[in-house]
C-alpha cells in the first residue's frame, strides 16, 4: 500500500513568520499535534509540534505572541513521498521516533501521514502498535 492512499491531504501549515500562539491556536481548533512550515511557494523549511511550543516557548519563558514559529520549530524534518510504500513509513517512525511525517512531492507538502493513518490499515495494526511501543520506550528513556 503506498502513501497517498493513506495520507491527510488536507494539510494545515504555517508560515515562518508566525507566532507560536497562532500556532498554538491552528494546532487546537484543528486538534493536531504538529504543523509543517512552509515558505511562500508551499516547500517544507520545518516542522513545529506541540512539545516544541511548550518546551522552546513556554517552559523557556518567552513571549508565545511574539515568538516566530523559525526560532523554535525543527529544521531537520525526515519526510516521506506520496508513492512510498507503508512499511517505509513505519521503519521511517520507529527509527526517527515520530508520529507524523509530512508527504513531499518536488519539494512541496502535499499531505501528512500519521501513526494513526498506520493503525486503520487492515493487517497493519499491529506493526503501527510495535512503532509506537518503540516510540514510546525511547521517551521514557530520555
Amino acid at each position: 500500500m503506498l502513501v497517498s492512499e493513506i495520507m491527510n491531504p488536507g494539510v494545515v501549515s504555517v508560515s515562518p513568520e508566525e507566532s507560536a500562539a497562532y500556532t498554538s491556536r491552528l494546532l487546537y481548533r484543528h486538534n493536531i499535534g504538529s504543523v509543517p512550515v512552509c515558505g511562500p511557494d508551499g516547500t517544507l523549511e520545518g516542522i513545529v509540534t506541540d512539545r516544541d511550543i511548550v518546551l522552546r516557548v513556554v517552559a523557556a519563558d518567552n513571549d508565545p505572541h511574539t515568538t516566530p514559529v523559525k526560532d523554535i520549530m525543527s529544521r531537520s524534518v525526515i519526510t516521506v513521498q506520496p508513492d512510498d510504500d507503508v512499511n517505509r513509513v513505519s521503519m521511517l517512525m520507529s527509527a526517527s521516533q515520530v508520529r507524523r511525517l509530512p508527504v513531499v512531492d518536488e519539494g512541496k507538502v502535499v499531505g501528512m501521514v500519521s501513526l494513526g493513518d498506520l493503525s486503520l490499515i487492515d493487517n497493519f495494526s499491529t506493526e503501527a502498535g510495535t512503532t509506537l511501543g518503540d516510540i514510546s520506550e525511547n521517551f521514557r528513556m530520555k
